[in-house]
């Protein structure tokens, strides 16, 4: 649901944009040889290419308008270089559809999945083939975090065997923090940099007299899935990844004291009535859209909110990022020495049907051009280290890209991992009673029951 929420809420913030079903050789959105792109790596590959004039490659995948206009614009490229056509079909119903395809023998070629989950599944049925040899290195060696993207993307096949099926196009963020930097200039605040400081100036700004954060949980039947991204952060910040990874996967039960000291931490920040807009009591009832205003008010309800790279949105118009609004990296804690860890999502490619020509394609997702096109053009982030930074669209774009690139552990948002009943269900329940005044504990045994119950 939330990596659904995160497309549609980004494709909000974009431009309209033309495109067929088809892509054959035609006029390119970036004229090669100009701006800022890569064109050396794509011209030497554009010399080694085979000749597939004639072949075609079909891609189904949730982007819609505009996304989709966007993509076409990249697959444009590869078609010059190529001579094929490629045939991008989107759908709202894609995680629906794909599966009925593949089951009927008629997939597309190229899947792109909004989520792990049920790429992973397909593969363990026999229904996906594995990337081709080589990319797994590729990935690990040319994205930020590399590893962690390769363990995303590697599933069990038919037999039980780990291969490398997923590929990493389009990465949303999570780990991060809006501001206004006039209202910090003027109370003569620092952005902080670890998580020690982050506490600091909360409690700072709580002694000044202010309220430091917005938090709101609200979101009609979803109501509580915003405490879950703020509770996979902390995770992230106070475990290994690795701890993280076995907690998605119940190897250790909800209930686990790491678990539960997670719960906590959130509760530091949204349990105290000083410390959130509102006071605690409002944290459930406050809708997650509405929460991020406190920020623009006059004068500001709170200095602080901690929501995904899609809440722009929700902003008010004419805002300018970098002097009205800006964000940074909710940070690390220096005293643990776990790096910098990145929470998000992402869409992955995987080959539903194999051929020549879609192996060539998987070779050209690989090419900073790939990832430029799309940079230049629209909310895209990648943590292709490749890609040159000044291709994004804007600022803010790149700002999020770096900290993508610079990341030492991504994982995947937990709670889209976990079962339906738990991700989607008790768990958001299990929140909302938290800052409604539930001991951790009790709430995160409580979340275990429903996870056995769904066993």
């Amino acid at each position: 649901m939330k990596s659904r929420l995160m497309a549609c809420t980004a494709g909000l913030m974009l431009g309209l944009a033309l495109g067929t079903g088809g892509v054959a050789a035609q006029n390119l959105t970036f004229e090669p040889g100009t701006g800022e792109f890569n064109w050396d790596s794509y011209n030497a590959w554009k010399e080694s290419a085979p000749d597939l004039s004639g072949e075609t490659v079909t891609i189904a995948g949730p982007w819609l308008q505009p996304e989709d206009g966007f993509f076409r614009n990249v697959l444009a490229y590869f078609s010059a270089a190529t001579g094929a056509e490629v045939v991008y079909t989107g759908s709202d119903s894609f995680e629906q559809q794909i599966v009925i395809d593949a089951e009927a023998g008629a997939a597309p070629n190229i899947a792109v999945f909004p989520q792990p989950g049920l790429a992973s599944d397909m593969a363990s049925r026999g229904l996906l083939t594995p990337l081709p040899e080589g990319m797994g290195a590729w990935v690990a060696d040319n994205y930020g975090a590399g590893e962690s993207w390769v363990d995303l993307g590697t599933y069990k096949d038919a037999d039980g065997k780990d291969q490398l099926f997923g590929f990493f196009y389009n990465v949303n963020l999570k780990s991060l923090v809006w501001y206004i930097p006039e209202n910090f200039e003027d109370a003569g605040y620092e952005v902080p940099s670890t998580m020690e400081e982050l506490k600091a100036l909360t409690e700072q700004i709580v002694a000044d007299g202010e309220t430091p954060w917005c938090i709101g949980l609200g979101s009609g039947s979803a109501t509580g899935w915003p405490a879950t991204d703020w509770v996979e952060d902390l995770m992230l910040r106070t475990q290994p990844a690795d701890v993280y990874d076995k907690w998605v996967s119940n190897e250790i039960p909800f209930d686990d004291e790491r678990v539960v000291a997670a719960i906590e931490e959130f509760g530091w920040f949204a349990r105290d009535d000083a410390k959130v807009s509102g006071g605690a009591g409002a944290v459930a009832s406050t809708d997650f859209r509405d929460s991020p205003k406190g920020l623009f008010s006059v004068p500001q309800q709170c200095y602080l909110h901690r929501q995904a790279s899609f809440v722009p949105a929700f902003f008010p118009e004419g805002v300018e990022f970098g002097t009205d609004v800006d964000f940074f990296y909710f940070p690390a804690y220096a005293e643990k020495g776990l790096g910098n860890p990145v929470l998000g999502g992402g869409t992955l490619m995987a080959i539903t049907k194999a051929s020549d020509a879609t192996f060539e394609l998987m070779k050209f997702f690989q090419l900073p051009i790939a990832h430029e096109v799309m940079m230049a053009q629209t909310g895209f982030l990648t943590p292709l280290k490749t890609a040159n930074p000044a291709t994004y669209k804007d600022d803010t774009l790149r700002g999020q890209g770096e900290i993508l690139v610079n990341a030492s552990t991504f994982r995947f948002d937990g709670s889209d991992l976990m079962p339906g009943a738990v991700g989607a269900g008790s768990f958001w329940t299990g929140m909302v009673d938290y800052v409604g005044g539930k001991d951790a504990h009790e709430v995160a045994t409580a979340i275990q029951k429903s996870w056995d119950a769904n066993k």
